[in-house]
């Protein structure tokens, strides 16, 4: 009795994102801001990683630490630029708030590579953020993780199973970080939990996309509307805080799209 009694007050007691410290990597703006905001409104402190965008991060930040004051890091930093700076990169949240218990994988490229058109830089670009950057992220992580028995959670995507066409670059690294999501779920259990969403149509790209691309993919949305960047902010919350014997998984944000795919 005793026993379960102290798991059940355990798990309790996590079902709260008070004071636990996560890194969001490419936290400054759409998705991942709306992201920072959520886990934030339940508690978390907070480091959120940038590249470029320094001004909507340091007003995210002066934002958030208006509510609750000094809740809220930076680290900026292309990721792309060598293995080296990721760890420091986990090293800086770390020295932030001198613990880490999360680690989002959020920050992505994404853009077209048409057979006959790709070339080197693209593949070093788009295997590089979506899936190098959050690999080696994580295992620089792993052992600050282990010791707060956190977790992981990775954005992949619907095109992970089903490739979208002239696109094939990413959708192979999405594919890899799907799996990474499930190697490192063995690899790290029972202290880490690791796991994935896998968005559809949430946040139009901010390339061009024709109004009759945006049709088509309504058109194969079962439910018929894009999703909010809060449905996925959401279940990232629900993977962190509330998901005690969930690790391994790709949770589909889709509307229903990948099984029309």
């Amino acid at each position: 009795m005793t026993f379960f009694r102290r798991a059940r007050d355990k798990q309790v007691s996590e079902s709260t994102l008070n004071d636990k410290v996560i890194l969001i990597t490419g936290g400054a703006r759409r998705i991942g801001a709306v992201v920072c905001r959520t886990l934030h409104a339940q508690g978390a402190r907070l480091v959120i990683h940038y590249r470029s965008s320094d001004r909507d991060a340091r007003a995210l930040q002066d934002e958030l630490n208006d509510t609750r004051p000094d809740t809220v890091a930076l680290v900026c930093g292309d990721l792309l630029d060598g293995i080296e700076i990721l760890g420091e990169v986990i090293n800086t949240a770390v020295a932030a708030f001198g613990r880490l218990d999360g680690l989002v994988n959020n920050a992505s490229s994404f853009f077209p590579t048409p057979i006959g058109a790709a070339n080197e830089a693209d593949w070093d670009n788009l295997i590089g953020t979506n899936l190098k950057i959050p690999f080696f992220l994580s295992q620089a992580a792993a052992p600050h993780l282990q010791q707060t028995e956190g977790n992981i959670v990775s954005i992949a995507d619907i095109h992970a199973e089903r490739p979208l066409k002239d696109h094939s670059i990413y959708s192979m690294a999405k594919a890899g970080l799907v799996m990474m999501t499930k190697s490192l779920a063995r690899e790290l259990a029972p202290a880490v939990r690791v796991n994935a969403i896998a968005p559809g149509a949430i946040l139009w790209p901010e390339n061009e996309i024709t109004d009759s691309a945006k049709e088509k993919i309504l058109q194969t949305t079962p439910l018929g509307r894009t999703g909010q960047p809060e449905d996925i902010a959401k279940t990232v919350l629900f993977l962190i805080r509330d998901a005690h014997y969930v690790t391994g998984q790709v949770i589909a944000v889709c509307g229903g799209r990948s099984i029309t795919l």
